[in-house]
């Protein structure tokens, strides 16, 4: 899977300066471009291009999935310089490449590929919905399944009823991986198996709940808010929002609310893009299809 770079430069994050030039570049406004109007009010990316008013407009969707329409033409920023924006060009022959919920290069016409022996197993429910949701289909093109792990207390029985080995690679992504925790006294129980760091490998990511891997921009939170100790933690968090909370079925549609919520991997954590992608790569290399 060809992807991009997703965490060298912020284009977001340039520096505004004072007094800048007039545009001295024309850009076309192709659909994902991302800009910021001159004052630094708005950055987004392009949605479309449309005629309103007699004139032509560009739709930006910000970070928070919020649209603004603006006049096309001078009064953009594009990383940091200034730029005039146009009409995108008709479209001539083949239609530009899509990309995948997870940001890899979408793969028109494929089919999905034979199970692979290899898996990855996630913690629960939440984490696989939430993984089937951005990577799904480049799972799917792939051939990898991914297996809810119903907690890391699990992770010694489900290893021994694998049967890792050649051919049989397994990946394990665990929440809550931080030194001193049982999780990582687990991980670090694999790491030390010779007979199982060949084939297998646990990653995890620091956030208490998979819930937390979501940017809390997308609920409308500057961060997520902290549970006290003894009370269970999603609880918490959907009383913390005003939804419903009493009952697992509460727990239950207020996750399907947040899932909601997230559209591609923008909406995630670092922390989690990055163990999701090693674990992808480690059950599909070389050695998992010998």
């Amino acid at each position: 899977m060809t992807r991009y770079d997703r965490y060298g430069t912020d284009v977001l994050a340039t520096a505004r300066r004072p007094g800048r030039p007039a545009a001295v570049e024309t850009v076309a406004a192709e659909a994902g471009l991302v800009v910021e109007t001159d004052d630094g009010a708005w950055v987004g990316a392009v949605v479309r291009v449309e005629k309103s008013g007699g004139m032509h407009v560009v739709v930006l969707e910000d970070r928070r999935g919020r649209t603004r329409t603006f006049p096309l033409g001078p009064g953009f920023l594009l990383d940091g310089r200034p730029v005039t924006l146009a009409r995108p060009a008709p479209s001539r022959g083949p239609a530009p490449t899509g990309r995948t919920a997870s940001g890899s290069v979408s793969v028109s016409g494929a089919r999905a590929r034979v199970a692979r022996a290899s898996r990855i197993l996630v913690e629960g429910v939440h984490d696989a919905e939430l993984v089937e949701k951005v990577w799904g289909e480049d799972l799917r093109v792939e051939g990898v399944v991914v297996e809810p792990l119903h907690g890391v207390d699990d992770l010694a029985a489900a290893l021994r009823g694998f049967s890792p080995g050649e051919g049989r690679r397994i990946g394990v992504l665990v929440d809550h991986l931080v030194a001193g925790s049982k999780e990582w006294r687990e991980a670090e129980a694999v790491a030390r198996s010779a007979a199982l760091r060949r084939h297998v490998l646990v990653v995890g990511h620091p956030y208490v709940d998979v819930w937390q891997a979501v940017r809390p921009e997308r609920l409308g939170l500057d961060r997520w808010p902290d549970v006290p100790r003894g009370r269970p933690w999603k609880e918490g968090v959907l009383a913390h929002l005003g939804w419903p909370h009493e009952t697992a079925a509460d727990v239950g549609l207020g996750w399907k609310r947040i899932l909601g919520r997230v559209r591609s991997w923008t909406d995630l954590e670092p922390a989690l893009l990055g163990r999701v992608e090693e674990l992808i790569d480690f059950v599909t290399g070389d050695a998992a299809d010998r």
